[in-house]
């Protein structure tokens, strides 16, 4: 499965920059980007697993519940 990296802005709208086959690949161009943003620039840019862009753009759009922390 492909490593898939994309600019998510902040009204949730995905913008696949690039596919790649190792992860090694997509976290350095991740960060590349990353450190080249502007300070008032608010997008996030991931990296995500997955086997295709709509598989990719669904994982990135589902809410992820919150850890229960203390309920041991």
């Amino acid at each position: 499965m492909p490593y898939f990296l994309y600019r998510i802005s902040q009204e949730k709208s995905l913008q696949c920059l690039d596919k790649f086959t190792k992860y090694k690949e997509a976290r350095a161009r991740a960060r590349e980007l990353r450190s080249a943003q502007a300070e008032d620039d608010r997008d996030s840019i991931r990296v995500i697993f997955a086997n295709n862009e709509n598989e990719a753009e669904i994982l990135l759009l589902t809410p992820r519940e919150a850890p229960i922390e203390g309920d041991d």
